[in-house]
């Protein structure tokens, strides 16, 4: 519904990024326990339209925002999703048909994500992990360790965090690495675990996605470049060797378990983050995508347990208001029934980097201990 005048918080006078049209003082949106209140000022009606751009499941005939003649703007009032945070941005629609998608210029909160930054509303209760601002890092450097693939006829590109001064056989290896490293401070995370102790000494294998789509979709060939090229190449060049943990979010995630179902024995463990898992059920507005026949041809099976298993520690995590979840809770089931230690863990939150990276503590910490002593 649209809020009505009255609420004076957001609307003080500033200097405006969008033409003619003028902003409050940077103090984002209005959040209390129950609601959250947008607001954009317009004194001269500029704008024929504001709408709310997000991802967290409210529904699209309450996104349009009602212009405020009192207030002289443009305001939205929310019930509170059920998320911890919210990020969004504002569509403006001009006058003449024109449109454009902003962030709030009200407020200053932003995250990162592959597609660019997004406005960020965070709720009562709230709080970034603890290990974000950790001041005791292990000592650890950088190398590149590229893959030149046969199965693939392409290079991988592989960049490799490993702790200075401490000899380990441990191994994390991570899809959309430098996105997860970029996005999610894995690096960060990693060297927060490992300096604490909390974890031993391991290795971070980044892997870039390369051509994504393609390599990422139930792909026999690049299931057999990453167990029988890429981490024999790391073992060899590290010195590591299992029980490996793999990771990886939405069509990562699903490549990671296609991997391990094709190649038992490459993996002693799982973090798969919101599993682009498609099913016919669940996913057909998916069907588009070009890899989604092949992916529903190796889950649909995995699910039914066609094909034996090789269970190793698995830990599943989703947003609670992701379109994924219902895949995710089907595949966790799926695999405990075929002997796997797995469990999902459903976040307050949606498809995005900042909520994978407020679930590796302590879901993926749990699994590093459980696999690795």
């Amino acid at each position: 519904m649209c809020s009505g005048a009255g609420d004076a918080a957001g609307r003080a006078g500033g200097a405006s990024t969008l033409p003619g049209v003028t902003t409050p003082a940077a103090v984002g949106p209005a959040v209390d326990g129950s609601t959250v209140t947008f607001r954009l000022d317009d004194p001269d009606r500029r704008l024929a339209g504001v709408r709310l751009w997000q991802e967290v499941g409210v529904p699209g005939d309450a996104l349009d925002f009602c212009y405020d003649d009192a207030a002289r703007g443009w305001a939205l009032r929310l019930d509170r999703p059920a998320v911890w945070r919210m990020e969004y941005q504002f569509e403006l629609r001009h006058h003449g048909g024109g449109c454009e998608t902003v962030l709030d210029p009200t407020n200053p909160r932003t995250a990162p994500g592959a597609f660019g930054h997004k406005s960020v509303a965070e709720f009562p209760g709230y709080a970034e992990p603890a290990w974000l601002t950790a001041e005791r890092l292990a000592d650890g450097a950088w190398r590149d360790l590229p893959v030149r693939s046969r199965a693939l006829g392409a290079d991988i590109a592989v960049r490799v965090w490993s702790p200075v001064g401490a000899r380990t056989r441990r191994l994390l290896v991570a899809h959309d690495g430098p996105e997860y490293d970029r996005l999610a401070g894995l690096g960060r995370f990693a060297a927060a675990l490992v300096g604490a102790g909390r974890v031993p000494p391991f290795h971070l294998a980044l892997l870039a996605p390369g051509h994504r789509d393609r390599w990422y979709a139930a792909n026999p060939h690049y299931a057999h470049a990453l167990a029988r090229e890429v981490l024999p190449a790391l073992h060899g060049a590290l010195g590591t060797a299992g029980p490996v943990v793999g990771m990886g979010p939405s069509l990562g995630g699903l490549a990671m378990l296609y991997a391990h179902r094709r190649h038992p024995g490459a993996f002693g463990g799982l973090f798969l983050q919101s599993g682009s898992f498609f099913v016919p059920r669940y996913d057909r507005h998916e069907s588009g995508f070009s890899g989604y026949r092949r992916i529903v041809r190796f889950v649909l099976p995995t699910l039914r347990g066609e094909a034996p298993g090789h269970p190793v520690p698995t830990v599943l995590t989703c947003g609670t208001v992701e379109e994924n979840l219902h895949n995710n809770r089907t595949m966790a089931a799926a695999l405990a029934g075929q002997g796997y230690p797995a469990v999902l863990r459903e976040v307050p939150d949606a498809h995005n980097y900042t909520g994978w990276r407020d679930a590796y503590d302590p879901y993926l910490t749990d699994l590093l201990k459980r696999v690795w002593g």
